[in-house]
């Protein structure tokens, strides 16, 4: 990493800013939802969104085409199942649950490193482990008699989303930011296509429909959100990329959980969804316990971006 690169206010500010466009453009899946398809959603902005990246690495920002094709369609399947899944829990559960469900990611990562990996761990992080899965449960607050496991969906999402996190480093070193998110969206868009194709046209009314529709017409307003989330997402996460550029990943890393209050604040704002002080406390736990593994982590994951690589000759 070059001298010019350890800023960590601005690595800060990048983000922040990114995670603020994030939570917004994540709150604007319900406008989409309720007569959209999921399916339709991810192949038309992963379509938007590779076109978009190939039109800024051909102005020379970046390099799209990556060094090994298998390594970076390989790692983009875990990724790219785990927002798959985040996208559909959208539709039928608080925003706020999802992405804490998101964010147990690290403590994923650090059980995947200890159980296959072999990395000894002490009783700090093995308390942050505990701690964050108690947050999980409160935030989620599962009821014995009426256990619904669509609750449980977006900690499957974290659970994927950290075997990526971990394959990156292991296959996909050398590969640049622009590839990798292209592999990413072009995987989002395939299995898109694949639901599609498997699914019949329409499907059930509403919010709880978004998963099981096939194709459907394409409306003016469906076309402009579904665009507005490809930009957002590529901003957003263009900034988390420049922050991991201008700062040391384990620090720049604890800002990544301002989303939990990000989009909890914008699903008050637009969608009046509030959230109780139980699954709040919870929340303050997962971030806890993934800051502390975060910091006490050499070559800390972030969690809703892949760290960028450094030049071998920097």
């Amino acid at each position: 990493m070059s001298d010019t690169a350890l800023r960590p206010g601005l690595a800060a500010a990048s983000v922040l800013g990114g995670m603020f466009a994030l939570g917004i453009t994540d709150n604007f899946v319900p406008y989409i939802s309720e007569t959209g398809s999921l399916w339709q959603f991810h192949m038309v902005r992963g379509a938007l969104a590779v076109a978009l990246l190939a039109l800024v690495a051909a102005v020379g920002v970046g390099v799209i085409r990556p060094v090994s094709w298998r390594a970076v369609l390989a790692r983009s399947l875990f990724p790219a199942s785990a927002m798959l899944i985040y996208f559909g829990c959208l539709s039928v559960l608080p925003i706020g649950v999802v992405v804490a469900g998101l964010f147990t990611a690290p403590l994923f990562v650090l059980l995947i490193n200890v159980v296959f990996q072999g990395e000894r761990v002490g009783l700090v992080r093995i308390g942050a482990v505990l701690s964050g899965f108690i947050g999980a449960l409160l935030v989620i607050q599962p009821d014995p008699s009426a256990l619904d496991p669509v609750a449980f969906a977006p900690i499957v999402a974290g659970m994927l989303y950290a075997v990526g996190a971990v394959v990156t480093r292991l296959w996909c070193a050398q590969e640049s930011t622009i590839a990798l998110s292209a592999g990413f969206f072009g995987m989002l868009s395939v299995f898109g296509l694949i639901g599609l194709l498997i699914l019949p046209a329409g499907g059930p009314a509403g919010f709880e429909g978004f998963v099981l529709r096939g194709w459907v017409p394409l409306t003016g307003d469906m076309w402009f959100w579904i665009a507005v989330q490809a930009v957002g997402s590529i901003l957003g996460i263009g900034l988390i990329f420049r922050g991991y550029l201008l700062g040391e990943a384990g620090h720049v890393a604890v800002f990544e959980y301002s989303l939990l209050v990000f989009a909890s604040f914008w699903a008050w704002v637009l969608w009046d969804q509030t959230v109780g002080p139980l699954a709040l406390f919870g929340m303050a736990m997962i971030a806890v316990a993934g800051v502390v593994i975060t910091l006490r982590t050499d070559d800390a994951m972030p969690v809703r971006a892949v760290k960028v690589p450094e030049d071998e000759d920097a």
